[in-house]
């Protein structure tokens, strides 16, 4: 199923993801604001996101919930739009023919390099969602990276090929849509086995560090519980739940 999706573009924003937020009155469900460069693109833990301008695609997708989007989803429930969100650009990928895995909670790797980062926000209403702003940025075309960005590849580097951002972005909103579509339109279950078979690094021992002590330990992820924490078994036996930014790769 290829769903055509609205996708608006503009030139520069500070980000995708306040730019979607000052027009949401005037958008639908699942449609896209699409930046050639953003002056202050965000990523996860507060991150600055670097993008060369018009090289790589820098976007923000709207999700509502109850009238006018989806069914009614509890915040208890939400890291489903994650697990959706990843397997989307997973699917674009793929069919490119870059394998990828999913470094939890969001980022997107191939082998141990980041070629895709998300940034998700959710706005309440009462105990469900009302919508959710996801924010993705993905290595199309870029070449060049700044040395602080660490481990970074991109579609170009991978596949030698250059590619048109208007058509990828086309391609890859359709991607998202269908993944959104089949797993938040009441079937949140759908997408819990690949993601989990995609987890980077799952079912061999790796070294982390627990945040915030700075302890270093050896473990091996497991998989993740339905409220999206982290099971990582260390070399006692014992079974360690993390959340998000209490635990760090060491890649």
């Amino acid at each position: 199923m290829d769903m055509k999706v609205e996708i608006r573009w503009v030139k520069e924003t500070d980000s995708t993801q306040d730019e979607l937020r000052r027009r949401i009155s005037g958008c639908d469900n699942m449609s896209v604001i699409a930046a050639e460069f953003q002056t202050a693109g965000r990523g996860q833990r507060g991150n600055s996101w670097h993008a060369l301008k018009g090289e790589n695609l820098t976007f923000s997708m709207l999700l509502r919930f109850g009238e006018g989007g989806f069914p009614p989803l509890n915040a208890r429930g939400q890291f489903v739009v994650t697990k959706a969100a990843t397997l989307g650009v997973v699917h674009y990928l793929n069919k490119k023919n870059i394998g990828c895995s999913i470094k939890w909670p969001n980022d997107i790797y191939v082998r141990d390099k980041k070629i895709c980062g998300m940034l998700i926000e959710s706005v309440l209403d009462g105990e469900n969602l009302a919508y959710s702003i996801v924010g993705i940025g993905v290595n199309v075309n870029q070449r060049d990276f700044p040395a602080q960005i660490v481990n970074p590849v991109s579609m170009t580097l991978l596949t030698g090929e250059e590619y048109n951002l208007e058509d990828e972005m086309e391609i890859l909103a359709s991607s998202l849509a269908d993944s959104f579509t089949t797993v938040l339109s009441g079937k949140p279950d759908a997408a819990d086995e690949e993601y989990e078979r995609l987890l980077y690094r799952k079912g061999s021992f790796y070294e982390y560090t627990r945040c915030p002590e700075g302890e270093t330990f050896e473990g091996r992820i497991i998989g993740t519980t339905e409220d999206g924490l982290l099971l990582v078994e260390d070399k006692k036996g014992e079974l360690n739940k993390f959340a998000f930014k209490e635990i760090s790769y060491i890649i």
